[in-house]
């Protein structure tokens, strides 16, 4: 019998159309392979969403993801929105769904693509075998406390306020997943923080030792962001899972992003409680500068896709068979511009895509 599952997609802005009709097309194709039936909705998010309607998440966008088996999103923003009040950028859209569906914990692999080893700008020996999993905490910490804004004193001066503030809860729920996910690969954990200046970091450190009673099996090791972010470059091979606070993530997955030649490599996904939807978008922009010029590398999507087919709905199977389909295409040579190499082949984003789905059609 055929199973059917319902799909949100926020194609947003910039390149987000073009790298969307390659994700549904793979869809398709997965699903006709494994005989599974996906529906599909699109929606309003980010500027287009502003534009159309003058909010970057308008609520019929939020309760239709609330709804769904799973959100695909590409990515929003662009100049033509920088200079919106902070409150109806496009970004808040992202800020808005991660409240508004509970999604606290944000999942971003790193992994080298063995084809891909001479892409980066660090050294083939310093990146080789590189396979790491960010978890990043998302619905708390400084992007999140309060107070923050920008006052005025009674003389005129301004201030700028940004809270950092986790509660003991919120820290046991992120460690709990990122310990999962080590039992699941190699069973080491490194926990970032910056204890020895941040109080906030301490309750960090010591609610993630408390939970680390749970695992006995998982190595816990601890960093301060700062070394942290010097050892991604310097010796990234040592790490396996990495757990850290809402701000230190964001920053130090974007470093691990670049490890692998391109962040138009990575997906992502966010997730929140069992059996809720989870969010699943590239770790890229909408780089509105290569918009509708068939220039995007649709990889990062369609390795979303991946992810959302792995841990949004449960179908292992069908997420390999993406992901296989993605280096037997890296095998033959094929690029985008971003991670172009000599003796390779250029190509664009359809033509990405369309040697994506002939690989993913040959049989398993």
């Amino acid at each position: 019998m055929t199973k059917t599952y319902n799909i949100t997609l926020l194609p947003g802005d910039g390149i987000g159309s073009e790298i969307m009709a390659v994700a549904i097309d793979v869809l398709e194709l997965v699903g006709k392979k494994f005989d599974l039936q996906f529906n599909c909705t699109t929606a309003l998010v980010g500027g287009a969403a502003i534009d159309a309607v003058g909010h970057p998440l308008p609520p019929d966008t939020l309760t239709l993801c609330q709804n769904s088996d799973a959100v695909l999103l590409s990515a929003v923003g662009g100049d033509k929105w920088d200079n919106l009040p902070a409150a109806l950028r496009p970004e808040q859209a992202l800020l808005g769904l991660r409240s508004g569906m509970g999604l606290f914990a944000n999942l971003r692999p790193a992994r080298i693509f063995p084809q891909l080893v001479t892409a980066s700008t660090l050294k083939p020996e310093v990146i080789s075998g590189v396979d790491m999993l960010v978890v990043r905490e998302l619905t708390g910490g400084i992007y999140f406390g309060k107070p923050k804004g920008i006052f005025t004193d009674e003389q005129g001066k301004r201030r700028g306020v940004n809270t950092m503030v986790y509660e003991e809860g919120e820290i046991d729920r992120i460690a709990r997943v990122a310990f999962e996910s080590a039992l699941l690969r190699r069973g080491s954990l490194c926990s970032v923080d910056k204890a020895n200046v941040l109080e906030v970091s301490q309750l960090w450190r010591e609610q993630v030792i408390k939970v680390s009673a749970d695992y006995p099996t998982v190595t816990l090791s601890h960093l301060y962001v700062d070394n942290a972010a010097m050892q991604l470059v310097r010796r990234p091979q040592q790490f396996d899972v990495i757990v850290t606070g809402n701000l230190f993530g964001d920053i130090l997955s974007d470093i691990a992003a670049m490890l692998t030649g391109s962040i138009g490599m990575l997906p992502s996904a966010s997730l929140g409680a069992p059996h809720t939807p989870g969010l699943f978008e590239p770790v890229h922009g909408s780089a509105p500068d290569i918009a509708g010029k068939n220039l995007a590398n649709p990889i990062a999507q369609v390795l979303s896709t991946a992810m959302m087919l792995e841990y949004g709905l449960h179908l292992p199977a069908a997420a390999r068979s993406i992901e296989s389909a993605v280096s037997q295409v890296l095998d033959k040579g094929k690029r985008t511009g971003d991670i172009m190499q000599e003796g390779c082949e250029l190509v664009g984003c359809r033509a990405m895509g369309d040697a994506i789905l002939e690989a993913l059609a040959q049989p398993a």
